[in-house]
């Protein structure tokens, strides 16, 4: 069965520099009935204003991915990596035992919008790890498109959870369809425009659940782009 989360249901809050919504619980937004979907724990849908952006600070024990969907991100962390996060560019994070990175608009003039995706890891204390790779959005034109796995399979990114993440943008009126395994559960969230999920309408902001062993079936209607979850 399908769940579905409208995105004015989430955690909301203005920061003038920062205008963020929160899938699950985060920060000062808590709400015990929304904590995550299995390893999945966090979806911040965050527009940072020009100039903005979060000055250095930590995270243990995390999967981080960021996505951007428009403008660029400036990233700096204590791994020594510092590299402009573009729009298509997927970056990813193993936080383990330690790092602090700092993440600012990239532009003085335009505003940024991103996904910031946080997994659970399936191990503790790991080596700090970074990532960042670029996927067209031809790549993800009616179909579904791997960008992170366990083990990097089909050129996507590794990190330290089984859980699979899929981008794809479906022309209006093209469905694709995805199987979950009888042990793995669904979560989708439209990063932009409109799609049909099983049936039920949904915008961007919007998300939903699907049980184990049930099966997606998005179908384009204005633009929409997705991003998929297959979890354990």
């Amino acid at each position: 069965m399908l769940t579905i989360r409208r995105a004015e249901d989430r955690g909301h809050a203005d920061h003038g520099w920062l205008d963020t919504w929160h899938t699950f619980s985060f920060s000062s937004y808590y709400d015990p009935a929304h904590m995550g979907c299995s390893n999945l724990r966090v979806i911040n849908d965050d527009r940072i204003a020009p100039g903005g952006g979060f000055p250095t600070h930590g995270h243990e024990d995390m999967e981080i991915v960021t996505y951007v969907l428009d403008g660029a991100l400036q990233h700096k962390d204590s791994m020594g990596n510092g590299s402009v996060i573009a729009a298509g560019d997927v970056q990813y994070m193993a936080a383990g035992r330690g790092v602090r990175h700092s993440e600012y608009n990239a532009s003085s003039t335009e505003p940024v919008h991103l996904l910031q995706i946080w997994l659970v890891p399936n191990q503790q204390g790991v080596e700090p790890r970074y990532a960042q790779q670029a996927f067209s959005d031809a790549a993800k034109r009616n179909r579904l498109l791997l960008l992170v796995s366990p083990d990097g399979r089909q050129g996507s990114i590794a990190t330290h959870q089984d859980a699979l993440l899929y981008a794809t943008r479906p022309d209006d009126g093209t469905a694709v369809t995805h199987q979950l395994a009888a042990d793995r559960e669904g979560y989708v969230h439209v990063a932009r425009g409109s799609v049909r999920v099983n049936g039920a309408e949904l915008d961007a902001g919007d998300g939903a659940r699907l049980g184990a062993g049930e099966q997606f079936g998005i179908e384009g209607i204005a633009a929409g782009e997705v991003l998929l979850f297959d979890l354990p």
